[in-house]
């Protein structure tokens, strides 16, 4: 069958029959890739229980291995990331061989490497940027599914406070605490693709598109999860700091910031007040405290690959303010405890990839450059709410790590490409 040939532009903003042509023409690998984000992030098997009867997610990942096999398109990518990755991995290994409860360890060993996998799988069959489209659009879509439905949710009992938040389907995103993460890192996403198409946009792509980064904004609110609203003023403060100092566009933040105030509820607001007095709180002072403490022990390979809590409850009993040791409540205090400062260090390094990454992106399309903005600030976000809740091996951070190495590798191809392009002479005038 004679392949069609579909740009990018053809794609915008939300072109669905376009991409459905692009992706019915694309290898398998591809489809797999595709459905595994749809499966992941939708979650239909919990949205009707009825088809509930196939691991779905790790059957598509099956066929994205087979099928990376098989592509030809695919080749072996390398990125700075993938060697911090390689080496995190294997210090994860090791932690886990002299880990103080070795059992604890290797019973969450999938915990970690199923994210080795999918990160490995996405960076090397998401090789071109409309590949990487696609996929952001599935990713976007399907996460924006979940926060209008969320978002619905608040609005319909009126901005009201409970204290459960809000619950989103089954799995990583259920608890409401990951729910507000997960919105975190769409925020910006959503927010940075509007910013690019609103010009260009039909009306009823500008309605999704505001959609799209109203919402999460709203289940934040709505979740009852401080790290994450911190997280979600944080972003604010990084996104819009060039126009605080310029009238117009400060009257619209002031408008904002003052609306998302008025419709926080006077409970969730009387929860910073006593943050740092509430029993919540002080539990999670003392994991901090009691974690810096194994990890200045242990600084080599701390106390084991997810040992935090059976080392809490045996050394540390003392200082609990529940019948038992939850994980700590911090990215960097749970990473440390597993593994010490290497994989720290290791992590780190990882993050400031996917910071910096996107600002030197400068040979693909602006439109891949502003979803690398959004992505990178999605990482931001994930690093402040992290200081608060334990989500070290949740999807946010390796997916959004993959797609930012994806980003990095197709620059890199984009680059070599136009140096490749033969210099024309001039010609006579």
């Amino acid at each position: 069958m004679k392949k069609i040939d579909v740009t990018l532009e053809e794609f915008y903003a939300f072109k669905f029959k376009n991409m459905w042509a692009y992706i019915k023409q694309e290898h398998y690998s591809f489809w797999m890739i595709c459905g595994y984000l749809f499966f992941e992030f939708v979650r239909p098997q919990g949205i009707f229980p009825e088809i509930d009867v196939l691991p779905y997610a790790q059957l598509l990942l099956l066929g994205s291995l087979a099928g990376a096999i098989a592509d030809p398109s695919v080749r072996w990518v390398s990125s700075p990331a993938n060697k911090w990755l390689i080496f995190y991995f294997i210090w994860l290994q090791l932690s886990t061989l002299t880990a103080y409860n070795r059992d604890y360890a290797t019973y969450h060993f999938m915990d970690f490497f199923g994210w080795f996998v999918i990160y490995f799988l996405m960076i090397n069959i998401i090789n071109t940027e409309r590949r990487f489209y696609i996929t952001i659009m599935i990713y976007m879509l399907a996460a924006g599914k979940i926060a209008f439905g969320t978002a619905k949710s608040w609005v319909m009992r009126g901005f009201g406070f409970t204290s459960w938040g809000l619950m989103g389907p089954n799995g990583y995103f259920h608890n409401s605490g990951e729910l507000a993460v997960l919105m975190v890192m769409l925020f910006p996403l959503s927010y940075y693709a509007f910013s690019y198409f609103r010009a260009q946009a039909a009306t009823w792509e500008k309605i999704l598109l505001n959609i799209l980064w109203i919402a999460p904004i709203l289940t934040v609110l709505g979740a009852s999860s401080r790290g994450s609203q911190i997280a979600l003023a944080g972003q604010l403060v990084l996104m819009f700091r060039k126009s605080l100092f310029k009238i117009k566009p400060l009257i619209g933040i002031a408008i904002l910031v003052n609306a998302l105030i008025f419709l926080l509820p006077q409970e969730q607001k009387d929860r910073f007040t006593t943050a740092g007095d509430d029993r919540t709180s002080q539990q999670r002072l003392l994991y901090w405290k009691h974690g810096y403490t194994m990890i200045q022990e242990n600084p080599l390979l701390g106390v084991g690959y997810y040992n935090f809590v059976p080392y809490y409850n045996d050394y540390y009993s003392y200082d609990l303010l529940y019948p038992h040791a939850q994980l700590p409540h911090n990215i960097l205090v749970q990473i440390g405890t597993d593994a010490g400062y290497p994989a720290l260090i290791a992590f780190l390094m990882m993050f400031f990839f996917c910071i910096f990454t996107p600002l030197r992106c400068k040979a693909v399309p602006p439109v891949v450059q502003h979803i690398g903005y959004g992505l990178a600030m999605g990482v931001i976000g994930y690093f402040i709410a992290g200081q608060f809740v334990t989500i070290t091996y949740y999807p946010f951070f390796w997916i959004h790590l993959a797609f930012i190495s994806a980003l990095f590798n197709i620059n890199q191809k984009a680059k070599q490409d136009l140096l490749s392009q033969p210099i024309k002479p001039p010609q006579n005038p």
